[in-house]
């Protein structure tokens, strides 16, 4: 079963995205989010979706038979906090939470209100690990949920 994935990469260009968003900040933050976020998963930013710029892909399948494909990791500027994506789980690495800053979690998103309440250098590790761990092993951990 394979049902149609309302996030999937887009023509839109990540440029054409990010010059749309409605504030300078954070168009400033997704600037800086994309060297971070490249550098972390050693990809180039593709759109996923309207508002996600995702880095890597990961294929997932569900017990239930659901499956498809999400960016391994990702973010969206959006209005009132910066989410933060993963085909993992930030709650993986509790002592790079506990060392980030200012953040919020919820099921599949680490949300972050500016990035001057976090620290860089610990955000780009949480990625690299999220990034390293979900390319190996998402398939494994999919079919157990």
């Amino acid at each position: 079963m394979n049902a149609s994935n309302k996030t999937a990469p887009t023509a839109v260009t990540v440029a054409e995205f990010i010059d749309s968003v409605p504030t300078e900040r954070r168009q400033d933050e997704a600037r800086i989010l994309l060297e971070i976020f490249g550098r972390a998963s050693g990809q180039s930013a593709v759109m996923w979706g309207p508002s996600i710029i995702g880095f890597g892909s990961s294929h997932y399948r569900y017990a239930t038979g659901r499956e498809g494909d999400t960016a391994t990791i990702g973010f969206s500027p959006r209005k009132a906090k910066i989410s933060l994506y993963t085909a993992r789980n930030f709650r993986e690495f509790p002592e790079l939470l506990e060392r980030l800053g200012a953040h919020e979690l919820a099921v599949g998103c680490l949300y972050i209100k500016k990035l001057a309440d976090v620290d860089l250098t610990v955000l780009e590790e949480l990625l690299t690990r999220s990034y390293e761990v979900a390319r190996f092993d998402f398939d494994a951990l999919a079919t157990d949920n």
